[in-house]
């Protein structure tokens, strides 16, 4: 018997306009991306932190935190954190390594917090998912709200550019018994991913959609948002950001 046979039924019936408000909240998502570099992810948080020069005990929010790893690892650095994701079944996973200074919780990135932290990450390019582009701006907003007056942000993006110069139309991925067939294009400034896979006799089909933000674009929009820009990374090493060579697009604000 196959252990995703009852997988189906885990499947959220979301009548939703935003795809990520159910292809998140799928037990297919965490199997397609199972074997992302955990140690790659510590060395970001390492350097992250010791960058920011956080205070011991500092309060840290991991905004869209998915299953909690870079949480997970933020609390073992000796951080207060919570983990906040829409995604019910992964703060659900995520719960059981809760303690004392970690805890994870159900939220919606467009609103603020009532606490307010010494830093923000939104990491792994959780950010410009939404279908109305004023909603990115509602987030940069309520991260801004949700920070001490000393606190600091950090948004961990794609290099767009890179992206999209390097984008491979298509590909099989074999995972855990499922192939995922995947199918990668750029239109309509955004880049888009379409997954599509059966598993014991069910076809599935799911699509990524991320707004493709330039540098320029996060600049406009945080000047809207009255954050203050201060640093930008090209990768998880903090070397400097190139343009059309650098993989991600990491930036620090205030």
């Amino acid at each position: 018997m196959s252990e995703n046979k009852n997988l189906k039924s885990q499947i959220p019936n979301l009548k939703s306009e935003n795809w990520f408000a159910s292809w998140f909240d799928t037990p297919y998502y965490h199997i397609l991306y199972k074997e992302r570099n955990y140690r790659e992810a510590q060395i970001f948080m390492d350097n992250l932190t010791h960058y920011l020069n956080l205070p011991e005990k500092a309060k840290v929010l991991d905004l869209a935190c998915g299953k909690g790893r870079h949480a997970i690892y933020l609390n073992q650095l000796g951080f207060d954190v919570i983990g906040a994701d829409l995604s019910e079944n992964s703060i659900a996973i995520a719960s059981k390594n809760s303690n004392d200074t970690l805890h994870f919780q159900v939220h919606d990135m467009r609103l603020p917090f009532d606490d307010k932290f010494d830093a923000i990450f939104n990491l792994f390019t959780s950010f410009g998912y939404f279908e109305n582009d004023d909603d990115n701006l509602k987030t940069l907003i309520a991260m801004k709200e949700s920070l001490s007056e000393y606190g600091f942000g950090v948004i961990d993006f794609m290099n767009v550019n890179q992206v999209i110069a390097n984008l491979i139309p298509e590909e099989v991925k074999t995972v855990d018994g499922i192939d995922f067939h995947i199918k990668r294009y750029y239109i309509d400034d955004h880049i888009y991913k379409e997954i599509d896979f059966k598993d014991n006799g069910n076809d599935f089909h799911f699509v990524e959609k991320v707004r493709a933000l330039t540098l320029q674009d996060f600049a406009e929009l945080m000047e809207q948002a009255g954050i203050y820009l201060l640093e930008v990374f090209g990768d998880y090493k903090l070397k400097k950001f190139h343009k059309t060579d650098s993989e991600r697009l990491i930036l620090f604000f205030k």
